[in-house]
């Protein structure tokens, strides 16, 4: 990022291209946009709202041709930096204000969407059609952003089938560092074409996929759809020990048996045994989500029967969504499942959990508080199957030696263990403690909910020892060769690369952003 740029100028030149309204220098727009769920970053000096591709072109243009960095903000729920400015005198682009559903092709089965959609309005949009993606979203897609989540690697309904939101786009266009338009995929082509082939020659669209937003900006991003399957089923096991639970997980992976499998550790579940009021609510969705009388009463009976003490205390809790053209294929896809989880020691309990996530999938965004009110910071590592144990194992040996520190400071840890796609592992330890909330702890959840809960006294001690564990959590997931997804600004990407990919990036890195301005510090990339 340069350092010699004149603030005043770059405000100017902003105004001079765009509505009023795009350019905000209020200090709630810049606050807001120093922070993400755990990372401060520096102050911007302004934040930019485009509506269009070419609003966003306009504000690159003006931005970097005065030496500003640019930097992309999406629903703005990252947890590594992925927006957060490394220096002074950065640009902030707010994608939200890019929010159209740009075209559903129905006899092609694909549709466009401007960067700032969230998986929520997709989902919406396609529900009444009998169609959807095959990856639906993220836990967070109530907020999350189709941009931020191709740029970081946006994954969890539907990618035990169906992998990340990056293996279902077919093409984007994006904003470069000069203010150039550019499209991958068939777009690419002179000659105007409907993108449905994403590789006709070298893969573009890959290129803008996970990279951060280094590379540039995306304005908008077509993907494939799928008809929405006829039915769908869900079965629940408990485990006494997370080994035993990720080698059943990995074996219904491989047998291709659920859009969605994961697994919670016994304080997790423990998070989300209801009340009774709350178990009231969620069952209006639950009827809602079944699809017919007769299939609502039975899904009422399944919730019912589950109560508010569906998980053993102190077990690990696998949880799975099948979904098929017919009744008797997810009724197969379940007893095989179950006959995976019964070989490994899993017995089964009532799939409360996987019900109510579909019933409720993008409700809001309360998760961004965790338990009572608390901080929370995650990490990620993806590993073959094969090599889940050992991953399990390092981690268990690290963390330990670590738990009466923890334990003074009010810190603890969780586990999440999913399935992407049939062939990856990915296990994310997520770490918990009581401390000050960053903005968007304030914007992001209900009302009601943050409502609930008095706003923590702030724990340097306890911020400083879980940034210290993230750090030697990361350093133990590079000497594994395991590899993560939202990488921002935690991972140690770049500095993990071998020298030939690392040339290679460097050199196209270069060739799009000579001078560094788009994201710099992002993937370790200036």
């Amino acid at each position: 990022m340069e350092a010699d740029v004149n603030d005043d100028a770059l405000i100017d030149a902003l105004k001079a291209r765009l509505p009023a309204e795009a350019v905000r220098t209020d200090d709630d727009a810049l606050t807001l946009a120093m922070h993400d769920v755990h990372v401060t970053g520096e102050r911007p000096v302004a934040v930019v709202v485009p509506k269009d591709a070419a609003e966003l072109a306009s504000a690159v243009a003006a931005a970097t041709a005065l030496g500003h960095a640019v930097i992309p903000r999406g629903g703005g729920l990252s947890y590594t930096g992925g927006y957060a400015a490394p220096g002074p005198g950065a640009v902030t682009i707010d994608m939200r204000g890019m929010n159209r559903i740009l075209d559903i092709a129905q006899e092609d089965m694909t549709i466009t969407v401007q960067a700032g959609v969230t998986w929520k309005q997709i989902n919406n949009a396609l529900k009444p059609l009998g169609l959807r993606m095959p990856f639906i979203g993220t836990f967070s897609g109530a907020g999350a952003t189709v941009g931020g989540g191709l740029g970081h690697g946006a994954l969890f309904f539907g990618s035990a089938r169906y992998g990340s939101a990056a293996d279902n786009v077919l093409g984007m266009e994006v904003v470069l560092a000069d203010g150039t338009l550019l499209r991958t995929g068939q777009g690419a082509l002179a000659q105007p074409s409907k993108p449905i082939l994403r590789s006709f020659g070298p893969d573009l669209t890959g290129l803008f996929t996970h990279d951060g937003g280094m590379f540039g900006i995306k304005t908008e991003a077509t993907f494939r759809l799928i008809r929405t399957p006829a039915e769908q089923g869900y079965a629940s096991f408990a485990f006494s020990d997370i080994r035993q639970a990720a080698d059943a997980l990995c074996e219904m992976a491989r047998a291709d048996l659920a859009e969605e499998i994961y697994i919670l550790d016994p304080s997790a579940a423990d998070a989300v045994h209801a009340d009774a009021s709350t178990m009231a609510k969620t069952a209006v969705s639950v009827a809602r989500e079944a699809g017919g009388a007769f299939k609502a009463v039975k899904a009422l009976a399944a919730l019912a029967k589950g109560g508010t003490d569906f998980i053993p205390e102190g077990h690990f809790s696998l949880h799975l969504t099948a979904a098929g053209r017919c009744a008797a294929a997810v009724e197969a896809d379940l007893a095989a499942a179950h006959h995976i989880a019964s070989r490994r020691g899993g017995s089964a309990v009532t799939p409360t959990i996987p019900r109510v996530a579909r019933a409720e999938i993008f409700a809001n965004l309360n998760g961004v508080l965790g338990p009572r009110g608390g901080r929370w910071a995650a990490l990620n590592a993806k590993v073959a199957h094969s090599d889940a144990h050992r991953l399990i194992d390092a981690f268990d040996a690290m963390i330990a030696p670590h738990a009466e520190e923890m334990a003074a400071h009010g810190v603890r840890y969780t586990r999440l263990v999913s399935a992407l796609a049939n062939h990856c592992f990915s296990f994310e330890p997520v770490f918990h403690w009581q401390d000050r909330w960053q903005p968007l702890h304030r914007s992001a959840p209900d009302p009601a909910h943050l409502a609930a809960f008095e706003e923590p006294v702030p724990n340097p001690q306890g911020r400083a020892l879980v940034d210290r564990l993230r750090r030697e959590t990361v350093d133990l997931f590079r000497s594994l060769g395991a590899a993560s997804n939202q990488i921002g600004r935690t991972y140690p990407f770049r500095a993990a690369l071998s020298p030939a990919p690392d040339h290679l990036l460097s050199t196209i890195k270069q060739a799009l952003d000579p001078r560094g301005l788009m994201n710099p510090g992002v993937l370790g990339f200036a």
